[in-house]
């Protein structure tokens, strides 16, 4: 089964991630379960660069200073409602993946660099979707796999949805 990215949706953040030697496999390609941890880091590296650190949100975690804003596209600007999600140690909501997929076009391989492109799509009331395209860094243009994943916004602590902050909502559309 393959799922189709969708023509209209909002670039929001770029990255390079090098490809390590452990990425690889016995077959000297990288690995799929590395690819979905590119999908991974570049998607939890924007939500952190918005204000969405994960460290502290559930009561069983270490909190953690929030990051800067260093997402290259769709921030506009820092607001309460950035830092209030990272700062208010009473916050217990946040995002979690319901799930998540990729599909494989060209095989990346041992050295290189990835270039991660990460765009959204489709806010709901309480989803999203992101999604992720990688390319070697030195073939720009040239997508060796895609991906993506929806994501809830969640009330950690009654483990329901919750609607869409209204400031994440706005970076989504």
């Amino acid at each position: 089964m393959k799922i189709e990215i969708p023509e209209k949706k909002k670039l929001v953040y770029e990255m390079r991630i090098p490809i390590r030697w452990g990425d690889m496999d016995a077959m000297n390609h990288v690995n799929n379960t590395s690819y979905f941890r590119y999908l991974e880091t570049c998607r939890i590296d924007w939500l952190s660069g918005i204000g969405c650190d994960f460290w502290g949100q559930s009561p069983n975690s270490p909190r953690q200073p929030a990051g800067s804003v260093s997402a290259t596209h769709g921030v506009a600007a820092w607001t309460w409602g950035f830092a209030k999600l990272v700062s208010d140690p009473n916050n217990h909501e946040g995002p979690v993946i319901v799930n998540a997929f990729c599909n494989f076009y060209k095989q990346l391989e041992y050295p290189g660099e990835v270039l991660m492109k990460m765009f959204v799509s489709d806010p709901g009331r309480t989803t999203f979707e992101s999604w992720g395209t990688m390319e070697r860094a030195d073939q720009p243009g040239v997508i060796y796999a895609a991906g993506g994943a929806t994501t809830i916004w969640v009330d950690f602590s009654t483990q329901k949805a919750k609607t869409l902050p209204d400031w994440l909502r706005l970076l989504v559309s």
